[in-house]
């Protein structure tokens, strides 16, 4: 038997295995591993949704076994398994892995905190609303198709989207030699972002990012950076860092603090988080957590970490940031399929691979309906052909001996086509009434005039924008919510406690001697409901609550010392102590020199240009600086005024450029001039003359102008008297003033001046420690040019060393409520906020 001889032909191995790989590694690619940058699906996804479509599980029908999908599915179009198909609708399904899910759930779909979910014969499952919008007009031939792995069937290249699924849902796959992680986006934001790319063609990748600022997780949480979220929106690779969100709650019967999470990083397991918490703390990696508790429900997660009594919830925090999850990572990396091939997208060519697809997408469904419609005008041209002729083609049809008689009859005496003639030859009978007729006619007219739209649509690119851009409107206006990932300006190294803590109204009080302590303002209104009290706490007898202020937790609190440096500190950091307690001293918060006594102190809500601090010094000088320059001190403090030796600052007041300033000096002058005659100037800088001091004078105080208060003058040994502002005319600075109170060897020097109203009322402290606190509606209103009243009896030797507004009220409610009256400098803040030292003549803090 003759030996049968097979051709060979020598291959390069080397060559052979570089091909087959290639060839393997790019079926992963396309086939498996990589969404498709025009629906941001991958092929499981897709034969999911559309494998749901053909079996009518809509958003609006009933929920169908998710059993029945894996088989379909996997029947037809997915032959990898049950377990990849499940999980992929499991997925789909979950609220904490899909921004918007795809799959609208019955049954256990798994958990944040890793559980899996239940058997597939156990769940059920259906479309949700919004991917009814990633099939629809799918019948009208807008996509490709192509045949199944066994050529049974056909399904589709990629679905219609209407909603931008890359970016709005993310997508997250391990190919070879390659991996994609687009992170999920606010709906509302990508949909603003292709409008923006439909109207303006050339807007910039920056331009984007003001329309889309940055990734919006399921899970909320904190970014914490923007220049990383820039870097990734522009070449397509970042590492972004989130932060859980956490509050600081603090229970006063318990003098305790709490740590409480209500929202942690994407894709972090919560059962793992705390387990990992629970390991540091036995480790005594971190010293200052006593409990551990994880409370969350149905409502939302709530993580409860109880402190020790003597921790700071800011270490702690810290601390669970940079040894746990609760600060991770999420690496960007904006690869998709374009054109069957991997490709690395920046935002702009996201959104722009998804329009040129709606673009695709609307032409061809407009194709469609003017091929449909042109069908349909044909068969209706064929019905006012038959009506017009209806005597004839009756007698024909009689007369015909079969169907196909009366066919090629029809065709033949009036010319129709064989389509034509056929649907004659299905009419009923019914048809041919005159209602009827009107009916058929009118559709006729109708579908002429849609014909003439779809052509339109089809000659302008502008129109196909247009439809495209008021479908994004419907769905955006339909499915569009808030963003839930909040961003933060910082890098992530950068961590600031306030970011963290909720903003929230507290009472700050700062007493006679230093002391000073928060409260949070509901805790007022909820202890005076229906009674009337005192604001403030139980300081010793010679000690009183000199100012009373309500800031949000994330306000600042500006300290200027004597030597003209001021120290920076956040409200949330000023203790928070219960009612009847004294506070610490401030001087235990700051980092103060060993000559630095604090002079005055100044709360800002927030630093914005057209503020300023405006200064006075003890040998009267004055100064005005922009507010921002004091927005970044350091921990050692910054110099806010250049002092000369012998010199210190008396007061600092905020002002908006505009207002009018009172200075007064110890021998009874007072000057009134406008704050126009003061230039602004840097930080570093001295003053400028505000009034000519005297031999052996100094100012002692510092006021801002309110017209409808009046100003309270005191003296050493005890003598006082208000005046009515209309009585200090204003004139220019560096003047010698004119007399606000007369001294002499009975009164002593003036110590102080406060603007006031009559709802106010002042205390008086002497050397002695006496204090006396009286109401100003009590002291009576005289001229400028006299000695005053007694107002406090002193001892021999005793003098009244500082005379200040009381901040608390006796009407607690109307504290409560933020409506004190106005403060120092003209300014009602609520509760008698005041901007500066009230103590001026005295010994400062």
């Amino acid at each position: 038997m003759d030996e049968i001889k097979v051709p060979r032909h020598s291959v390069n191995i080397e060559d052979e295995m570089r091909q087959s790989f290639l060839d393997y590694a790019m079926s992963v690619i396309i086939s498996r591993a990589l969404p498709d940058a025009r629906d941001g699906l991958k092929p499981v996804h897709r034969r999911v949704l559309y494998g749901m479509y053909e079996i009518g599980v809509d958003w609006n029908r009933a929920y169908k076994k998710s059993a029945r999908v894996v088989g379909d599915v996997m029947g037809k179009y997915h032959p990898h398994g049950d377990a990849a198909i499940y999980d992929t609708i499991a997925r789909m399904a979950q609220d904490f892995s899909l921004r918007y899910p795809l799959i609208d759930g019955q049954g256990n779909f798994g958990s944040i905190d890793g559980d899996p979910p239940a058997a597939m014969r156990y769940t059920e499952v259906r479309m949700s609303r919004i991917a009814s919008e990633m099939l629809a007009d799918i019948e009208k031939e807008t996509v490709e198709f192509v045949p199944n792995y066994d050529e049974t069937t056909r399904e589709p290249r990629v679905l219609p989207a209407k909603i931008p699924n890359l970016l709005v849902n993310g997508s997250s796959g391990i190919a070879v030699g390659m991996a994609t992680n687009v992170p999920p986006h606010n709906l509302r934001e990508i949909v603003d972002a292709v409008i923006a790319l439909v109207e303006r063609p050339d807007i910039t990748i920056d331009e984007l990012m003001e329309i889309v600022p940055g990734p919006d997780f399921p899970t909320g949480g904190i970014l914490c950076g923007r220049r990383a979220i820039a870097d990734a929106y522009r070449d397509g690779k970042g590492i972004l860092t989130v932060r859980a969100r956490a509050a600081i709650e603090t229970d006063e019967k318990r003098d305790r603090q709490s740590i409480i999470v209500t929202e942690i990083p994407f894709q972090v397991n919560k059962a793992r988080l705390i387990e990992r918490m629970a390991e540091l703390v036995n480790e005594k990696t971190i010293e200052g957590i006593s409990d551990l508790r994880d409370e969350s429900d149905r409502d939302g997660m709530r993580i409860v970490i109880e402190l020790k009594r003597d921790a700071v919830a800011g270490v702690v925090l810290n601390q669970l940031y940079r040894h746990t999850p609760m600060q991770d990572s999420f690496g960007v990396i904006l690869l998709a399929i374009v054109e069957n091939r991997p490709v690395t997208l920046n935002l702009k060519t996201a959104l722009r691979a998804f329009l040129d697809h709606r673009r695709d997408v609307v032409t061809r469904r407009t194709q469609y309906e003017l091929r449909e419609a042109e069908k349909r005008l044909h068969v209706l041209e064929g019905f006012r052909i038959a009506l017009d002729h209806l005597d004839q083609v009756i007698a024909l049809i009689r007369a015909s001996s079969d169907p196909a008689a009366a066919k090629a009859g029809l065709t033949a005496e009036l010319g129709l086509s064989e389509i034509q003639a056929q649907e004659i030859l299905n009419l009923r009978l019914q048809r041919l009434t005159s209602l009827e007729r009107d009916k058929i006619l009118k559709e006729l007219a109708e579908t002429q005039e849609e014909i003439r739209r779809y052509r339109e649509i089809l000659g302008s690119a502008q129109e196909v924008d247009r439809i495209i851009v008021a479908e994004l409107r419907d769905v955006q206006k339909l499915y569009g919510d808030e963003r839930r990932t909040q961003i933060l300006d910082e890098r992530p190294g950068d961590f600031r406690p306030e970011d963290l803590i909720v903003e929230e109204d507290m009472v700050v009080t700062i007493s006679h001697r230093g002391y000073i302590k928060r409260i949070p303002a509901t805790a007022y209104r909820a202890q005076r409901r229906g009674g009337r009290g005192k604001i403030g706490s139980a300081p010793r007898d010679e000690d009183f609550i000199a100012h009373l202020f309500i800031a949000s937790t994330h306000s600042y609190l500006l300290f200027f010392t004597s030597t003209g440096r001021v120290h920076w500190l956040k409200v949330h950091e000023v203790p928070q102590a219960g009612r009847a307690s004294r506070g610490k001293p401030i001087v235990n918060l700051l980092h103060l020199g060993a000559e630095e006594k604090i002079s005055a102190f100044l709360p800002v809500r927030e630093f914005h240009p057209g503020s300023y601090a405006c200064f006075a010094t003890r040998r009267g000088l004055v100064k005005k600086t922009d507010l921002m320059a004091y927005a970044n001190p350091r921990s050692s403090g910054l110099i806010a005024i250049a002092v000369e030796d012998g010199d210190e600052v008396i007061g600092v007041r905020e002002t908006d450029g505009a207002a009018e300033i009172i200075l007064s000096t110890k021998t009874g002058q007072a000057i009134r001039f406008s704050e126009h005659a003061v230039r602004a100037t840097g930080r570093d800088t001295y003053g400028v003359k505000g009034v000519s001091l005297e031999e052996g004078d100094e100012v002692v105080a510092m006021a801002i102008v309110d017209p409808h208060a009046s100003l309270l003058a005191m003296s050493e040994l005890g003598f006082g008297k208000r005046t009515g502002m209309d009585e200090y005319r204003v004139t220019n600075r560096g003047g010698k003033g004119i007399i606000t109170m007369r001294v002499t060897e009975r009164t002593g020097p003036v110590v102080g001046v406060l603007t006031v109203t009559d709802d106010d009322q002042a205390m008086l402290v002497t050397s002695g420690g006496k204090v006396i606190r009286m109401r100003v509606a009590e002291i009576r209103q005289i001229g400028r040019n006299t000695q005053g009243v007694r107002l406090i009896g002193i001892d021999e030797g005793e003098r009244v060393v500082a005379v200040a507004r009381l901040a608390e009220r006796d009407d607690v409610d109307a504290a409560a409520n933020g409506n004190g009256a106005a403060n120092e400098d003209g300014v009602g803040n609520g509760v008698g906020e005041d901007d500066g030292d009230d103590e001026a003549g005295g010994d400062p803090v």
